[in-house]
């Protein structure tokens, strides 16, 4: 069971009273970007693992850890991150960021997008490397880096406290415990080895189903109509 804030920790700000923006690296929970495929393939798997909503997903938005002057130097942006087991907030309202000491459940999937060489998301030095203070403070199961112009990903597991780099399996996937999917490169995949569909792509399918569909008819009806059957007539 998740322990209840206490008064010390609810006395302490909450999303509402820290920086949602450092004009650089800290966005909201409503930011779009190119982590929005990894959010419209995977909600439909997150509905069906949380039917009570409680669940968050996190897209270029600060994860804070620590209170610092000034605030958001105590904060991680990562690109994606999804929290399982999270009350959602009443509509009509949306977390400014994730503020750890106030949410207390941290994070199961933490990505991170490299434009560089990725040493600054390897970085174990304490209390200031974003690997330190991933493994040891948020504390994320699975923390995963892309390092966009290798087009390679690296995924670590958090197991006896510290992280351990995850082999890929026979598909190239990492598995992620406990969700029933795969990742490779910025997409999802189920277990069975499937890609989970974007919305559009599947909208897309489902016209792509019901025009073959049609033409399947049309093409039975022309050939009643050769053997002088009327497709028409009930």
């Amino acid at each position: 069971m998740v322990s209840q804030p206490s008064i010390f920790t609810s006395a302490l700000p909450d999303h509402t009273q820290l920086p949602e923006s450092d004009g650089t690296f800290v966005k909201n929970f409503q930011e779009h970007s190119q982590s929005v495929p990894l959010t419209d393939s995977i909600r439909p798997r997150l509905e069906q693992l949380h039917p009570d909503g409680h669940y968050a997903i996190g897209q270029d938005s600060g994860i804070y850890w620590r209170l610092t002057e000034p605030p958001e130097r105590g904060a991680l942006a990562p690109d994606w991150f999804y929290v399982p087991d999270v009350v959602p907030l009443p509509p009509g309202q949306y977390r400014r960021s994730y503020v750890l000491w106030q949410e207390l459940i941290p994070p199961l999937v933490v990505l991170e997008f490299v434009s560089g060489d990725g040493s600054e998301e390897r970085d174990a030095t304490p209390y200031t490397g974003k690997f330190w203070i991933y493994e040891r403070v948020i504390r994320p199961a699975y923390y995963g880096i892309y390092e966009v112009q290798k087009a390679a990903v690296e995924v670590y597991e958090l197991a006896a406290g510290r992280y351990r780099q995850l082999a890929s399996n026979c598909r190239g996937h990492f598995p992620i415990e406990g969700m029933g999917v795969e990742l490779p490169w910025l997409r999802w995949w189920d277990a069975d080895g499937q890609l989970l569909l974007c919305g559009w792509e599947q909208v897309e399918r489902l016209e792509q189903r019901a025009e073959l569909a049609e033409q399947r008819s049309a093409a039975l009806a022309q050939k009643l109509r050769e053997l002088g059957v009327d497709p028409d007539q009930p």
